[in-house]
């Protein structure tokens, strides 16, 4: 009988362990959308790091629903994980971004306790509405996220579908439980004129009209920027009471960054008018309370609201298109076989759990912009700031230029060709009613001008050569055209340009041109050349030789003296020369001649002729050989910022191609890890995770438009791509890498389709075709290949 009970005993205690066993197993087989974590590079600290955020968002998703942390310069993205506090959780942001932020609207915040209607400082939380919180409590997975707001004693969830985002906030017992929703928040400064309506005790209204004088993405610095948010909402039960606070803000007040930061702003907003009861109400300020005072310890309250840049009848008709119930686990599950779908494009085999976790938020991150701007309707916000319709492609936001051509877009070609070319829709569209070209780095359907060179160009070859020619092709050259040669662009000192052959460090631009002459002139070479190929393509003889002409302006800025790219000024006359390391001088922008040096990428050849073969690899060699191996922002191989992503690639040009493998390899093992601190240098709307995924496939293009991809060392043992059979005629593309393992990164042959491969690239048609690519790994050089 002992025995029996002993045994019994035995059983019970191992029965917990075996039943975790079986959970585990269930787990590691499952879907590919348990690999996501949104905490991977969600920390904002200076250049160094990811900067994306935790919450909730479904594929190219208008509403991005997170926690924000600290309403900060260098915040972009509205949360940081170093921070300690939550002001609130609003549904527009951008992802991975530097500079000053924008979005962050419709700030919704569960309270109790004294009424505060400024979010308060950092130090002093209680100050204001923001709330204590413990990484603890936070859980975040693909289109959920929660955390419990220590003050409040909340606990707050949300998700999201395209156009809505839904909360539930589970309260304690307290008769001052409130919902406060701030009109006014904005990450980058403040929304200057708001509006509020209460149609009943469950359902409100209204929009946040932000433009320039109140800051935003790059301080207000925007050339006619301006939208304006529009919300309808409901509560998933009558509030008791309700009422909006006002504050009057004087005329002379700055409502820029520093002006809305400053302690006398925020003492002003601590000192808003409360109105009860009011049921509509415009002004420049305001915030809107919803009060549930019978509230029972753990009763929930939840918060739906669908946004629209369009009008308030098109946030409507989003929120009773997309989301008409209160089944919070509903959206949740929806959400998540949303993200399974789209992963579901790319299959890995052989990968360690934590290199799949990368993977595929990686996948995750890249999936987020350029995101939809048009609303159910089809309905969206134009290039000319008016209402416009489509039924042929999804308006779409959020471009971000300089770091898209690279990886990003070119990723999407093959994984998601439908939003490339709405994609290049979109650019068209903002050219032709913006009238001032093709824009750089478009947000909310305004040019923002951020950083240099003409990045839509490459993006719109690249698609067009692709077979991705949804659009206008001859529209699409004209705006192109214009782009470059002017008149009423934004190309950096294109006047000087076009008469010089260089862009000059002391041109008119004062802005991004202003010393930055040498960045500027090798992106417009590269921008030149693309034209000439769409010149080219469509048989304009006369165009494809000045456009190739002009392409060659990069040997203008070479310093035959010092040996490197080099800044000059317009009278012809070269820059002050300090080193090739010398950061953001000497011409550069975030970079320096020795990074900057190798960004010709339509002509390596030709480089490799200006500086010599024996240079360009011993150049190339020490500029891998002295990077520090964090991977942190350096003055060597930066990956941590755009403008080198595609030079360890470069190798393939030389006798040496198993040194791209070598780098490859490592790059992917030391500048991209799992957790918050994961992601070394700006996400940049998915460019570094987009780097990643490509490389870990075994390819990366050096020149988006030739169709080629460089081969590199592929991560894993086998990847199948499914390819979409709108656009491309094979079904799957399969990569096998055999012996593949952390030491066999070196390729000892390559087969396509059974066939030898005796050359280190792969073109676009071939992957598209459908086939196998199949690497043969190996732990030394093939010094033969």
């Amino acid at each position: 009988m002992k025995e029996m009970k002993k045994n019994l005993l035995l059983l019970f205690l191992l029965l917990p362990v075996a039943l975790t066993g079986c959970i585990n197993k269930k787990e590691t087989s499952t879907k590919l959308v348990e690999h996501i974590d949104p905490f991977i590079g969600s920390v904002a600290k200076s250049k160094y790091y990811g900067r994306t955020f935790p919450g909730a968002v479904v594929p190219f998703g208008m509403v991005q629903l997170s926690p924000d942390t600290e309403t900060a310069k260098d915040n972009t993205t509205g949360y940081s994980f170093k921070h300690k506090t939550i002001e609130g959780f609003s549904f527009v942001r951008l992802s991975g971004v530097g500079w000053f932020g924008e979005f962050g609207n419709l700030l919704v915040m569960p309270t109790n306790g004294e009424l505060q209607t400024s979010r308060g400082n950092v130090a002093k939380p209680e100050s204001g509405y923001r709330s204590r919180f413990s990484h603890d409590t936070e859980h975040a997975e693909a289109g959920y996220y929660s955390v419990h707001l220590d003050d409040y004693d909340v606990k707050a969830e949300m998700t999201a579908t395209e156009h809505v985002g839904l909360l539930r906030f589970s309260f304690p017992k307290d008769s001052s439980n409130r919902i406060q929703i701030d009109l006014a928040r904005r990450i980058g400064g403040t929304s200057v004129k708001q509006y509020i309506k209460v149609i009943d005790n469950q359902r409100i209204e209204g929009w946040m009209h932000c433009n320039t004088d109140g800051g935003g993405w790059g301080d207000g610095r925007i050339h006619n920027a301006k939208y304006t948010v529009y919300f309808s909402a409901e509560f998933s039960r009558p509030f008791q009471s309700s009422g909006v606070w006002t504050a009057d803000i004087p005329k002379n007040q700055s409502r820029k960054w520093d002006g809305v930061n400053s302690k006398k702003y925020q003492r002003l907003i601590a000192d808003s008018r409360i109105i009860n009861g009011v049921t509509e109400l415009e002004g420049e300020h305001l915030g809107f309370i919803a009060n549930f005072p019978d509230l029972h310890c753990g009763e929930e309250v939840m918060f739906k609201a669908g946004i629209s840049f369009v009008d308030l009848e098109g946030a409507r008709n989003n929120l009773d298109t997309e989301l008409k119930h209160w089944d919070f686990e509903k959206v949740v599950d929806e959400a998540r076989h949303k993200w399974e779908k789209a992963l579901n494009v790319i299959q890995i085999e052989g990968a360690t759990d934590e290199q799949k976790q990368v993977f595929y938020t990686g996948m995750y991150h890249a999936m987020l912009d350029p995101r939809r701007f048009t609303d159910v309707d089809g309905r969206y916000y134009g290039g000319d700031h008016q209402i416009h319709q489509t039924n042929n492609f999804t308006c779409r936001t959020v471009f971000s230029g300089w770091d898209a051509f690279r990886s990003h877009l070119p990723l999407l070609t093959i994984i998601d060709p439908e939003s490339v070319n709405d994609v290049v829709c979109s650019l068209v569209e903002k050219a032709e009613l913006g009238g001032m070209g093709l824009p750089k780095w478009e947000i909310a359907s305004s040019y923002s001008n951020c950083m240099l060179g003409d990045p839509a160009i490459p993006v719109i070859l690249d698609a067009y050569r692709k077979g991705i020619t949804d659009f206008e092709i001859n529209a699409a050259y004209k705006y192109s055209k214009q782009t470059v040669m002017g008149p009423n662009t934004l190309r950096n000192g294109w006047k000087e340009y076009n008469q010089l052959a260089y862009v000059p460090c002391d041109s008119s631009d004062r802005w991004r041109g202003y010393y930055k002459g040498l960045s500027a002139t090798l992106e417009n070479c590269y921008a030149d050349w693309c034209v000439g190929q769409m010149a080219k393509d469509l048989g304009f003889e006369d165009d494809y030789a000045m456009f190739n002409e002009r392409a060659q302006y990069y040997k203008n800025v070479y310093d035959s003296e010092t040996g490197y790219m080099r800044g000059r000024l317009s009278d012809g006359s070269w820059l002050p020369w300090n080193s090739k390391l010398d950061f953001g001088g000497t011409g550069c922008i975030e970079s320096n001649p020795f990074q900057q040096m190798w960004f010709v990428p339509h002509d390596v050849r030709g480089l490799e002729k200006l500086l010599g073969k024996e240079r360009f690899l011993s150049e190339l060699e020490e500029l891998f050989e002295k990077t520090p191996q964090d991977f942190n922002f350096n003055k060597f191989y930066n990956h941590a910022n755009e403008p080198v992503h595609h030079v360890p690639y470069l190798f393939n040009y030389t006798h040496k191609p198993w040194l791209t493998q070598k780098w490859v390899r490592i790059i992917m093992s030391q500048a991209y890890s799992t957790g918050p601190y994961g992601i070394k240098g700006n996400e940049d709307v998915g460019q570094m995770s987009a780097w990643y995924i490509l490389s870990a496939m075994g390819f990366h293009p050096v020149c988006p438009g030739n169709n080629q991809y460089e081969l590199g060392s592929p991560l894993f043992a086998k990847v199948v791509v499914k390819l979409d059979s709108r656009y491309y005629p094979g079904q799957t593309f399969t990569i096998i890498a055999n012996n593949n393992s952390p030491e066999n990164v070196y390729v000892q042959s390559v087969s396509l389709n059974g066939k030898p491969l005796k050359r280190t690239f792969i073109t676009h048609e071939e992957i598209v075709n459908g086939g196998e690519l199949i690497f043969e790994m190996g732990d030394q050089p093939k010094l033969n290949n």
